[in-house]
Formats: C-alpha cells, structure tokens, sequence
C-alpha cells in the first residue's frame, strides 16, 4: 500500500527550552525523500529531521537547519560556519577534508547506489549499459574504470527529475542514484511506479550517512550513545519513511506494498 510522506516540523521541546544551547546543522537543500528535504517555506524535514530532533530533545539542546548547496555545505564545515554537517561520511571530499580534524558519528542510516532501468532491460548485464544517466556532482564510483575504457559515457543533467526523463526517454540506458530515494520519485512524485527498476546485477555501491562536525567531538560522542540508546525508536522511523527499505534482500529498493505483492504472487505459485 502506498503512503505519502508529509514534510512536517517535529520541535520537541524540554521545559528548559529557552536556555538551551543552540547549534547550527548545515543540511543539504536538497529534494532527497525519503531522506530529508526543504519545504517551499524553507523548513527542513523527513527521516533525518525526525531523528536529529529526537537526538536534540534527549539531550537538552536545539537544533537551527541550514539548508545548503551540497558544495557550499562542506565549505560552511570546513571553515566553521555550521556546527554539525548531515549527511557525511569519512570517505567523501577527501582532498578537500585533508588535515582537517572531523569527527564523524556512527552510521545513522544505510543507503545503496545504482542503476535503475526500464523493466525490459532489467539482467542484460554491465556490456549493455553503453549511457549511464546521473546527476551533476555525482560519481559512479563502481563503473569509473568502465568510463575511463570509453565503455560507458556518462550523461549529466541538472537534478533528479531531468535524470529520470533521460531514462524514461531512452536517451541513456540506466540511471545512476540513491535507489530509495529514485523509486521514492518515481511512485510519490512522478507517479508512474515501475517504469524504472533497480538492477541488482549491474555494480552498485553500499555505504552510510553519517553526522560530523568540526567543532564538536563530545556531542559527536553523545550522538553516537543516543544511537545505542535510542535504536528502538530510530528503527521505527526507518521503517515510517522506508530509507532502509528491503537493502538487504532480492528486493532491494522495492517499497513495501510491491514487495508483499510479488510475495503474494510467488505464494499463489508454490501451491
């Protein structure tokens, strides 16, 4: 069954609201659902919001959201001007990170980058991905080796949206994204469920969004703990905007209402 996700503000206070110490996070303004997004209003919401504002309530502090360009984020990090950046993760920019004291939280959530195709071309095999659509300042880190080869060009365009048309257009063979966040596009937003698929055949790349900051080891640390503590209720949030939806099975990137179905099917079949 599907269900929208609604973009909603969660301040939880404590009775201590007024003196509580405040930090700037530095967010990505970036439509990214089921993961975070900004509102026409320029708040800050979905999975991420929830969770580091139930992380700033437990520990009697407030969060202020910066949303941000994704280069002009990591440059208010590095330089100071925010005190927490999300999402991060040790492995990206590190050139420019080098000699740069971060600390970084342990894995908030997991995610995976691949290739969605048209159903009809799902299995054909890496040799048959000859255009490979992505999204400026994205890299396709599994397939650098296949472009340097000129076996795979890649397609640049502007964001998400004109990425899906170039597939949906057959102007590229595949589309390379967070494949929760494109089947999430796909169903909630461009509203045409199934005209891409993820192909777990084809490379893709595993890896997880972390919280870091310059400035503040301590609260890394506490952040860390909150995540011990608090896993319960994380998983719960998890499985309300569906981030980690199927990661770990043969139906990975499905959401949950096509993965019951296809279950159902293969029911009916065995009997």
């Amino acid at each position: 069954m599907k269900h929208k996700l609604v973009c909603t503000i969660a301040l939880v206070f404590l009775a201590n609201t007024a003196h509580a110490q405040t930090y700037v996070v530095g967010v990505e303004n970036l439509a990214f659902m089921p993961h975070y997004s900004t509102d026409k209003q320029g708040n800050y919401c979905g999975f991420a919001r929830e969770v580091l504002d139930l992380f700033a309530a437990t520990a009697g502090i407030q969060f202020d959201y910066r949303p941000l360009s994704g280069e002009r984020l990591l440059a208010a990090l590095l330089q100071g001007e925010v005190d927490f950046k999300y999402p991060d993760n040790p492995t990206w920019a590190q050139g420019q990170k080098a000699g740069k004291n971060l600390s970084y939280s342990q894995a908030v959530v997991n995610y995976v980058d691949g290739v969605l195709v048209p159903p009809m071309r799902q299995g054909q095999g890496v040799d048959k991905l000859q255009r490979l659509a992505i999204v400026n300042g994205w890299t396709p880190w599994a397939y650098q080796a296949r472009v340097e080869a000129k076996h795979t060009q890649l397609i640049a365009s502007d964001d998400l949206p004109a990425m899906i048309k170039l597939a949906l257009r057959k102007d590229a063979d595949g589309a390379y994204f967070n494949i929760v966040v494109a089947s999430y596009y796909l169903d909630n937003i461009r509203a045409q469920p199934g005209a891409l698929v993820f192909d777990p055949k084809l490379p893709f790349t595993r890896g997880t969004f972390n919280l870091s900051s310059s400035r503040h080891p301590q609260l890394i640390q506490r952040f860390d703990q909150f995540l011990i503590e608090q896993h319960e209720q994380i998983a719960k949030l998890k499985d309300k905007y569906q981030v980690e939806a199927n990661l770990d099975s043969e139906f990975m990137g499905m959401e949950q209402w096509k993965v019951d179905a296809l279950k159902r099917q293969k029911a009916k079949q065995t009997h």
